[in-house]
């Protein structure tokens, strides 16, 4: 069956723009069709929406040229071009009869064997194909996105008996490799299995508060990180999602769901919402929500409602005992409480994931397909089969009996030895049989998780480990909190490499599972050693990061660099070491170091600068270079894309760009084998700058940007030592500068900017409030 090659999206709202957006990030041409608006451009609609794209915030396109791939229309004018298109889906309002319209005369047009889906969240397959042609049928799917598209990574792909399996896999691996989604395939039942589930949950959360008089804040604390859920918990997801959607997706889950089904115990429409809807307090996109902004405040006091009475008073952070003592890795300690807020996360919980597992085998067989819908849909840490196994599936079993709950049958199997386990080296889970099978990854994916159940580390420190990732390559992981950067961190960098020589492995990557690769440096051993005028150690820490970085670089092994989300400062400085980078679509980076009063110290000054210099693809000669390194680096700029950051030149034309984070660490693993046939370390650069002239240029420049408000007096000053190394120092034009130099300027300027009492006040401020301080 051929492959995808052009897609088409009916709907240009915000869903419809979003998918025709993310189809264009993968590189794919994409026609965005609506209906035909009045005036002259009939295309208005789809032209209007197309240009919102680069207002959008989030932004939906990577990079701002791959509008260029969306191609606006309207259904009447330019329904022949459907004819070129392989794919069409359908992401119109959500009414049977409005869609099956649309189906025939998409029928008279479309290509033999092009793909229709339809995004609906709570339609069935079956309800939407009634009355269809056989031939429709057959080519016809629901592909459900969740929004925005960009970021959700949960696609539900629904077919039917008479699909053809070659359909299924074709759209399958589409979505899944080109447009970086966890694809999960669903039966057709209502809500398929995210929103079955999270409806539920959501639903659970806000009427249990309601009757217990729990606060919304402690409701979100409570049921946010102890069970590995975002810190937007459920009234602050809500906000987010729109309060005014909630009403349209309860009544059509109450409307298909058979009365028997346990979301009819928590389905009632609070007059509380309905009062807040008709008032505007949609959430984010209206006055407010269950939170919301003081009204004409200047101070943008955040406002919680309460539940019972009504009434706005400003938000606190409740110090909720349970949660400080559980953590993130204790979540029965969180169920087990006789607390109130105990209990309310007792009723939320036990009661969600005990109707996750009652969905067993009705909604799929796979318990890791429930798993992966809630982890990729809802951004929950873990599934609910996973958490339960952290919970204890005995101990859940127990008290939900004692609580008069029902045990539902695949709950009960699990009761002695979890849905999952590891044995010899291989993890398993649960089957509906009661047996356990292999927990098989699709071609080209590789976890770390299931590495680290083959055996123990090769090496390993509070910081970092070292993994044999399998045909001669060592994965470097790092798990500091938020992964920053130490000297634990830096010794097993540097320990890595004898390792990896004297046991003929052939190559390095550096990944981990983590949300972000590394947020950079620790910047509160810094606070630290400023306070205590710990200077030296300063210094040594700088030295210990140069030195690692070098010898990464010219190490005679390749070394590829696997990020994924933010990868800042420090951590950024080490892709740029890197022999490649093989990054996820939604990779982060950028030298930030200014916002913090100093200067990149571990060879990042020296590398972009390296970068522009050796780019052909811009102004030449030795100022240039200087000139984009200087704006880059002192504007703190950050990549909101891989797209972006190869524009940055943090990626080289050469590096790759992985659409899907579980396929990251397998391309990083087959690019450094790549490499290592033949491989031969790179030879040390040597560069012409312009020396004391071109640092008196880049000083005027910011001095005017001081006069006219737009940099403070400190910005002057860290600017100023950033130009004395980005222009070599004292050299001329008749000199080359070599890369020892350049990092013996790093670390001067670096050494004194830490001295500044205004850079200890940057850091400072930074630590307490996570915002840069403008001093």
């Amino acid at each position: 069956m051929s492959k995808i090659g052009k897609v088409a999206v009916i709907g240009a709202g915000v869903m419809g723009a979003g998918i025709a957006a993310q189809v264009a990030n993968a590189g794919v041409e994409v026609l965005l069709l609506d209906r035909p608006g009045e005036g002259e451009d009939r295309s208005s609609i789809a032209r209007d929406a197309v240009a919102r794209l680069l207002k959008t915030d989030p932004a939906p396109l990577m990079h701002k040229r791959k509008m260029k791939l969306i191609t606006p229309g309207n259904t009447e004018d330019d329904v022949d071009k459907l004819a070129e298109c392989d794919w069409i889906i359908e992401a119109i309002i959500e009414n049977i009869e409005i869609k099956q319209k649309l189906y025939h005369h998409l029928e008279k047009h479309r290509k033999s064997g092009s793909v229709v889906s339809s995004n609906t969240s709570t339609l069935r397959r079956s309800d939407l194909i009634e009355g269809m042609p056989e031939k429709f049928c057959r080519d016809f799917l629901i592909t459900h996105f969740f929004n925005p598209p960009r970021y959700m990574r949960l696609l539900e792909l629904v077919g039917g008996k008479e699909t053809p399996e070659a359909l299924l896999e074709k759209v399958s691996s589409f979505c899944d490799r080109s447009l970086g989604k966890g694809v999960v395939v669903c039966r057709d039942t209502p809500g398929f299995i995210g929103n079955r589930i999270g409806i539920f949950w959501l639903q659970c959360a806000v009427v249990e508060a309601m009757d217990r008089g729990i606060s919304i804040e402690v409701a979100d604390a409570v049921i946010g990180r102890p069970f590995g859920i975002p810190k937007t918990g459920v009234f602050a997801l809500l906000d987010m999602v729109g309060l005014d959607l909630m009403p349209h997706v309860l009544g059509s889950m109450a409307k298909h769901l058979s009365p028997e089904d346990d979301f009819h115990k928590v389905y009632r429409e609070p007059e509380l919402i309905k009062k807040m809807i008709a008032q505007g307090y949609t959430g984010r996109k209206g006055k407010g929500g269950f939170y919301r902004l003081r009204p004409d405040s200047p101070d943008k006091v955040k406002e919680a409602i309460n539940l019972v009475t009504g009434e706005y008073s400003e938000a606190s952070r409740p110090r909720v005992g349970v949660v400080k003592k559980a953590g993130t890795k204790n979540p029965r300690k969180v169920l087990q409480d006789t607390s109130d807020a105990g209990c309310y996360a007792w009723a939320v919980m036990s009661r969600t994931l005990a109707y996750a597992a009652s969905l067993v085998p009705e909604v799929t067989e796979d318990i890791a397909a429930i798993d992966e819908a809630m982890k990729s849909g809802y951004n929950w840490k873990y599934g609910p089969f996973e958490l339960m196994d952290q919970i204890g599936t005995a101990w859940l079993v127990h008290n939900l009996e004692v609580d008069g709950q029902k045990v539902p049958p695949v709950l009960k199997q699990a009761e002695e030895h979890g849905f999952y386990r590891v044995r010899y080296g291989t993890r398993e889970l649960l089957s509906m049989q009661g047996s356990y099978r292999k927990l098989l990854q699709r071609p080209g994916v590789l976890k770390l998780e299931d590495v680290k159940a083959r055996g123990g580390p090769v090496d390993s420190n509070p910081s970092a480990s070292l993994w044999d990732l399998g045909d001669g390559v060592m994965g470097l992981e790092f798990h500091s909190k938020m992964n920053s950067l130490n000297l634990w961190s830096l010794s097993m960098m540097q320990r890595a490499i004898p390792q990896i020589i004297a046991s003929d492995y052939k190559a390095l990557v550096v990944y981990n599972d983590g949300s972000n690769f590394s947020v950079g440096a620790n910047i509160g051993l810094l606070m630290v050693a400023a306070k205590l005028r710990a200077f030296p150690f300063i210094d040594y820490m700088v030295r210990k990061g140069q030195d690692t970085y070098q010898a990464l670089k010219f190490a005679p092994f390749p070394v590829v660099s696997a990020p994924s989300g933010m990868a800042l400062g420090g951590a950024c400085e080490l892709l740029l070491h890197s022999d490649a980078v093989q990054a996820h679509a939604e990779t982060y980076t950028g030298l930030v170091e200014v916002g913090v009063g100093i200067i990149p110290g571990w060879g990042g000054c020296k590398e972009i600068l390296c970068r522009w210099a050796t780019s052909t693809d811009g102004p030449q000669g030795p100022m240039p270079p200087v000139a984009q390194a200087f704006e880059q680096i002192g504007l703190a700029k950050v990549a909101k894309s891989a797209e972006e950051a190869r524009e940055m030149k943090i990626l080289r034309k050469t590096d790759g760009i992985t659409m899907n984070r579980e396929r990251v660490l397998a391309d990083a693993k087959e690019k450094a084998l790549e490499l290592a046939e033949g491989y031969v370390a790179p030879e040390p650069l040597d560069i012409v700058l312009p020396g004391p002239s071109g640092r008196v240029a880049l000083d005027l420049a910011v001095s005017g940007f001081h006069q006219s408000g737009k940099a403070t007096a400190h910005d002057v000053v860290v600017s100023a030592a950033l130009a004395e190394v980005l222009s070599g120092g004292e050299t001329d034009m008749t000199r080359t500068v070599s890369e020892a130099t350049l990092l013996e300027l790093e670390r001067k300027a670096f050494h004194k900017l830490c001295r500044h009492p205004d850079t200890i006040r940057r850091v400072n401020h930074m630590l307490k409030t996570g915002k840069p301080l403008r001093n």
